[in-house]
């Protein structure tokens, strides 16, 4: 469930890979098992391939990787974090509209 320019997070590796990150980040936190995150990933596969240089997109498995969506508070899924420079920038909870995650990508990338 990930295109090439989607890459997977864990516990073990999330401040490494997402908060230490020279590159904005956008986290879909999701689950194997939730129809709504399966809606929401072929966007997700479309805006990495859009806007892959401008910005890094990773997915967390939140039944593999329970510490990271706790930190978070992960309540709702699939819920996109994005976050530059360590900080949390923005989120979203839902299945959204391309163009709502467009306008955010946007404002983080510039």
């Amino acid at each position: 469930m990930a295109a090439k320019n989607i890459f997977h997070v864990r516990d073990d590796n999330f401040e490494a890979e997402i908060l230490k990150s020279d590159t904005p980040v956008m986290v879909d936190f999701w689950a194997a098992w939730c129809g709504p995150c399966h809606a929401i990933a072929p966007i997700l596969e479309e805006l990495a391939e859009e806007y892959g240089n401008k910005l890094k997109i990773a997915k967390c498995n939140v039944d593999e990787n329970p510490v990271t969506p706790g930190k978070y508070g992960i309540r709702a899924i699939p819920t996109l974090i994005f976050f530059k420079d360590g900080r949390v920038f923005d989120q979203i909870t839902g299945v959204v509209s391309k163009a709502s995650i467009e306008s955010t990508i946007k404002r983080i990338t510039s």
